[in-house]
């Protein structure tokens, strides 16, 4: 029966007062660190094959002479470890209290650096030491900052082997400040040169900006954030709805009009916030109108402060209104509101049965394009505007529609109509193959869900079929 290996912990716990023999480069640890943990096991290191060597332990490169040693221990059956199994052991066994303590009293800035390279230290103390690390305020593009960048990402980001350039990308920073769920790893990312994001489309957005919008931050991290007197990063903690209701209090002590309108898009602000709001700019007011829930407590508040009649008729496309406050706005009989409410997909179909047969003209096209209009009311209305170009242009972006009346639409070939019908993820993929000539109608494609899932696949396709 073959005798089983002895583990290296085995070893350790059986070898008091013996020898570990190291070959090789130092690793994670330098000798000191590695002497002082193998004294609490009564064990000594050396570099040379003497008597008392009880085991090996082997970097993964050695020099011809280090092969040489290597291979008389192995003939003398002294078992050999590789580095790597020593290091997870000793990372294993550290108590890190008495780590960051030492750090603490030394501000050993080499070893945090060794320190945060090590895959087998715990999250936990990586972020401690992460927050403990001292950025290159003179060197723009330090090597070792570009390394903790690394070491962090490559912790936290799962990045497939084709694809580790992601690891020098800063936008992966960005992707891991927007996807992070602890805290303490918030905190230590606010430590971060604040690094600036070029994202397409937007304007520029910089790292802690991007943590403060981040749904996991708790408290801690808000007022470090706070504490950084940043007018962006206040804005993206106004509109960030896991910010505590009484921290967004504070905010109405700024005036600014930034971060007002950042509180009015945020639906977690209580009353005191939503009246007091309603005393500023007239874009704080219209984002008030249109983001927040609105029940008849709220309604109250905002016929009190008797806005302008356009301004109020913002709140028919609120998406989070009370099935009263619809009731009540309906009989207010507001044209400018009425508007906004046909163009409501949220409103029940009733409640836009209700504002149809008021026979508003102004309403008929926002109705024939809402999705929750009728089928009845659709059908009307084609049948009865036949010939009306607004109406029959709205009702071309109607998804509801049914496929007769898309064909009739279709068949029509007009360029305002087929605007409507290039979007339409109702229309037969064999007319959408033939909006797709008319090189006018590529921004309307491009909005047609079904139309982009079926080019995603083809390309999809193509792309296998390549591959083999």
């Amino acid at each position: 029966m073959m005798k089983e290996k002895t583990t290296l912990k085995q070893l350790l716990e059986t070898s008091e007062g013996l020898k570990l023999l190291f070959l090789g480069k130092e690793g994670i640890f330098t000798a000191k660190e590695i002497e002082r943990f193998l004294k609490k096991y009564k064990i000594t290191t050396t570099k040379y094959l003497e008597e008392g060597v009880v085991g090996v332990i082997e970097y993964h490169r050695l020099n011809p002479v280090e092969e040489d040693i290597s291979n008389d221990a192995y003939d003398q059956k002294i078992p050999l470890f590789n580095l790597t199994e020593f290091e997870q052991m000793l990372s294993a066994e550290i108590n890190d209290n008495e780590l960051l303590m030492g750090i603490k009293l030394t501000n050993d800035q080499e070893r945090i650096f060794r320190l945060l390279g090590n895959d087998n230290i715990s999250d936990a103390l990586f972020v401690k030491l992460l927050r403990m690390y001292a950025w290159d305020d003179e060197e723009e593009d330090s090597r070792d900052d570009r390394d903790i960048i690394m070491y962090t990402l490559s912790r936290y980001i799962e990045i497939k082997p084709n694809e580790q350039d992601l690891l020098y990308s800063y936008l992966t920073l960005r992707r891991l400040a927007t996807e992070a769920e602890d805290p303490k790893l918030l905190l230590a990312l606010i430590g971060f040169p604040n690094f600036e994001f070029l994202v397409r489309g937007k304007e520029k957005v910089m790292l802690r900006e991007t943590i403060a919008r981040n749904g996991n931050i708790d408290n801690e991290v808000i007022e470090k954030l706070i504490s950084l007197r940043d007018r962006k990063v206040d804005s993206a903690l106004a509109s960030n709805i896991s910010v505590p209701v009484e921290m967004l209090e504070k905010f109405l002590r700024k005036e600014d009009e930034s971060v007002q309108k950042a509180l009015a898009s945020n639906q977690t602000i209580n009353d005191l916030i939503f009246e007091t709001l309603l005393q500023k700019s007239t874009a704080v007011i219209e984002l008030l109108l249109i983001w927040q829930k609105i029940n008849m407590q709220r309604l109250e508040i905002l016929e009190k402060s008797d806005l302008d009649e356009v301004l109020f008729s913002l709140i028919g496309g609120n998406d989070t209104l009370d099935e009263a406050v619809v009731e009540k706005l309906v009989a207010m009989n507001n044209r400018h509101l009425l508007k906004h409410l046909s163009q409501n997909a949220t409103l029940k179909p009733e409640i836009l049965e209700k504002i149809y047969a008021m026979k508003i003209e102004d309403t008929l096209a926002d109705l024939a394009r809402n999705p929750a209009t009728p089928v009845t009311i659709l059908e009307t209305l084609y049948s009865e505007f036949s010939e009306h170009k607004e109406i029959l242009s709205s009702l071309a972006y109607n998804d509801a529609l049914p496929f007769e009346i898309l064909q009739k639409l279709f068949e029509k070939d007009d360029f305002e109509i087929n605007k409507g019908l290039a979007t339409n993820a109702s229309l037969s993929m064999e007319m959408l193959d033939v909006l797709k000539v008319d090189t006018r109608l590529q921004n309307y494609l491009a909005q047609n869900k079904i139309f982009i899932n079926e080019y995603e696949t083809v390309l999809d396709y193509d792309k296998k079929a390549v591959q083999f």
